[in-house]
């Protein structure tokens, strides 16, 4: 069956990346909270590509999994598949192994291919890249390519034009004679090529140059001598289009994803006190009207409502935060909910599963993990609530622990609407504090407490008068006896 007019993509990840110097394949390094890969996938998608074949070869199994995982519906649809490169020849090699993951796709179709480590090509540049296709005559290229400037191309192929500017071939560095590394017009790998030409050009192409390799450079020359309309190149900032070939690239591209990332939220109404310092995945979706002041990361699916604002240094991952909501400085987060107008912090730790409902409170130096609060629920000081289900309007005082772990298994307390619980508490789970009860400050829960009943456990307190003037002359003798041992002790000559 032929998929409708259009264009599919081949990414070329089947490489190494020596240079990484990692045990994890380099396409697979994270930047801005996606895989490498990621980025040209989505740029491909994002430009309307039927069709997306990853080229794996290293760490091919990870690499699979992760674009399983990363595109769930589209692999299972079969919109980005991948194919295997068995031994790494070269460039039109890895075309080569894409090939039979194209059948289906019509022969006059446009095969765009780029590489799996260029994060920074936005899909502006493949929609150009096909619009150059079409010259001003209407004539249709079988090929065009991206082409940059830059200062120093060492070890960039070089675009070699003729007399009259057209392309007539892309020459790679170690095969470039002196005049041709001059040339400071270099080719990014970023092509367009119509999918009859480039089968029946990738089968003609041979290995006789400098590195033994297959070269998908030879298709440009190809299409030069044969194409009555030449090559199409399309000029595009250098921005976009530098690789990843070690870890200092990696950084770099990611500062550059950041700023437009950050850019992005301000022009939609995001106000950002200090964007040098705020880091936001690039799957991180938040409101208008939202504050983000300096510090704040927001990693992996984090969703922030409307008018939301996170304070100084909050950290979050996969955390929904509702409209309204207020995180104090230096929050931290995982997988949890926050519900509109919460408060949270200033030094709140949301473990995974944790939900807060409407105006619940959680303060300073509270831990909690697989609990919820009800709405209006307050634990504003140093407590640990784990495995627990709090009602609405529940007070739990400064101090409380749900000893929810037995060494073997994990267990639930419940505290149910507008239960009391007082400063200094352990509740031994499994427990339930039932409506409106009250656990007295100090009181170790270890049954059941009905509704609206009192749990008090205090051993009974006994005043001595005067014993303490008495217990101080005691342990100052003992201290001064202490001393004076010592002392002795350090007079002696050695070996006494």
């Amino acid at each position: 069956m032929t998929e409708r007019a259009g264009f599919v993509a081949v990414v070329l990840a089947a490489g190494q990346g020596t240079r990484m110097k990692s045990a994890l394949p380099k396409v697979l390094h994270p930047l801005c909270g996606r895989e490498l890969v990621a980025w040209p996938v989505h740029a491909a998608l994002d430009a309307g590509a039927t069709r997306v074949v990853v080229v794996v070869g290293h760490g091919r199994e990870a690499v699979a999994a992760t674009l399983a995982a990363r595109f769930p519906a589209h692999t299972a649809d079969g919109r980005v598949t991948t194919a295997v490169q068995e031994r790494q020849l070269g460039t039109g090699d890895a075309v080569r192994s894409a090939l039979p993951a194209l059948e289906g796709v019509s022969e006059d179709d446009y095969v765009v291919v780029l590489c799996g480590d260029t994060p920074l090509l936005r899909h502006e540049a493949l929609s150009a890249l096909l619009e150059a296709t079409r010259g001003a005559d209407g004539a249709r290229s079988k090929c065009a390519m991206l082409t940059g400037v830059v200062d120093d191309p060492t070890g960039y192929g070089r675009v070699v034009r003729d007399e009259g500017g057209r392309i007539v071939a892309i020459r790679e560095h170690k095969d470039a004679s002196a005049a041709e590394r001059a040339i400071r017009e270099m080719n990014p790998g970023v092509y367009a090529v119509e999918k009859r030409f480039l089968a029946r050009s990738i089968a003609a192409l041979d290995a006789k140059n400098a590195q033994g390799e297959l070269y998908l450079t030879d298709v440009v020359a190809r299409a030069a001598q044969e194409d009555a309309a030449g090559v199409a190149g399309r000029a595009w900032p250098m921005e976009d289009l530098h690789g990843v070939n070690d870890r200092y690239d990696l950084a770099r591209a990611e500062t550059l994803l950041r700023e437009r990332l950050n850019r992005a939220l301000a022009k939609s109404g995001v106000t950002l006190r200090d964007p040098s310092t705020t880091y936001v995945d690039a799957d991180v979706v938040i409101a208008a009207d939202v504050t983000l002041e300096p510090g704040v990361v927001l990693r992996g699916r984090t969703q922030i409502g409307a008018g939301a604002r996170l304070d100084v240094g909050c950290v979050l991952e996969d955390v929904l935060v509702e409209a309204g909501a207020r995180l104090k400085p230096y929050t931290v987060a995982t997988d949890s909910v926050i519900g509109e107008r919460a408060q949270v912090g200033p030094f709140s730790h949301l473990r995974p599963k944790s939900t807060l409902g409407p105006d619940a409170h959680v303060g300073n130096f509270v831990e909690t993990k697989a609990t919820s609060l009800g709405a209006r629920s307050k634990a504003n000081h140093l407590a640990y609530l784990g495995d627990g289900v709090i009602g609405e309007d529940v007070n739990v005082g400064a101090g409380t622990i749900f000893c929810n772990y037995d060494g073997f298994q994990k267990h639930t307390t419940r505290l149910l609407d507008g239960a009391f619980i007082g400063s200094d508490s352990q509740l031994v789970a499994p427990v339930t504090v039932g409506r409106g009860a009250y656990v007295a400050t100090g009181t170790t829960v270890t049954k059941d407490v009905p509704d609206d009943a009192l749990a008090l456990s205090r051993t009974k307190q006994e005043n001595k008068l005067g014993y303490a003037a008495r217990l101080r002359t005691t342990m100052k003798a003992k201290k001064d006896a202490a001393l004076a041992a010592k002392a002795a002790a350090a007079a002696k000559p050695d070996g006494e």
